[in-house]
């Protein structure tokens, strides 16, 4: 199994780190995120791990040769001219995923136990295009799901836009965890080009195609966001 580390972002809610370093190389007891990414892909045998760069490309360029990719196969999927978000990096690096099995993304600046065997049994059973971690946290922007967590969904409570894809009553709010499986079959599926995020493509696809939400609320899960996560990171992470 392959995966995806998106670490291109320009990090701005973690200033003054990124005003000079790539948000992907803050450290947490020792470790850079993007470190403890790949290792925990480790846990579950995956080695083939593509990361996309953009802000202080070169910085993380150097991390992973200094390092040997900490043990991984790290291929770097290039944005420097134009950081193109989470949907846009992905199809990008479709050249890099594409194969015969379903493949893994996470963001550089997420930190969670999730297990990925379960997730990955549960994508299966659902036989589902898409599948990812969600948990029953306090956020402003969550998707919606039905009674069998299917995504029907997004809202952001702050702003009280709501995006529905498939109109049903009594929908759950769930927040997302960033961790993810698709079918290599959804490059062939995604209608936007460019710059985009992969919210925009999920609820594309959510009325035609099997998009599911697996609840792991319970498990260690941090959203090192802001350089004051670091320091609840460094609790749960050691």
């Amino acid at each position: 199994m392959k995966a995806m580390i998106f670490a291109a972002g320009l990090g701005t809610r973690f200033k003054p780190w990124t005003d000079h370093h790539p948000k992907a190389l803050a450290m947490v007891n020792g470790k850079s995120l993007l470190q403890r990414n790949i290792e925990y892909l480790q846990q579950y045998g995956i080695r083939d791990v593509v990361v996309n760069v953009h802000h202080f490309a070169d910085q993380i360029i150097l991390a992973v040769k200094e390092n040997d990719g900490w043990g991984s196969n790290i291929k770097i999927s290039d944005e420097t001219n134009d950081v193109l978000e989470t949907g846009g990096g992905l199809l990008k690096a479709s050249h890099l995923l594409r194969g015969d099995e379903p493949f893994i993304t996470l963001n550089a600046d997420f930190l969670t136990d999730l297990n990925i065997s379960d997730l990955v049994r549960f994508h299966k059973s659902k036989n589902a295009l898409i599948s990812f971690g969600i948990t029953n946290r306090k956020t402003s922007r969550n998707f919606l799901f039905d009674e069998d967590n299917r995504l029907c969904g997004w809202i952001n409570s702050s702003t009280g836009e709501e995006r529905i894809s498939v109109a049903k009553p009594n929908l759950k709010a769930m927040a997302y965890s960033c961790v993810v499986v698709f079918e290599p079959t959804v490059f062939d599926l995604i209608p936007q080009r460019g710059k985009f995020s992969l919210v925009d493509t999920y609820l594309s696809l959510a009325n035609e195609y099997p998009i599911f939400g697996y609840d792991h609320t319970g498990d260690k899960l941090v959203d090192v966001g802001k350089p004051e996560s670091v320091a609840i990171a460094e609790k749960l992470f050691v």
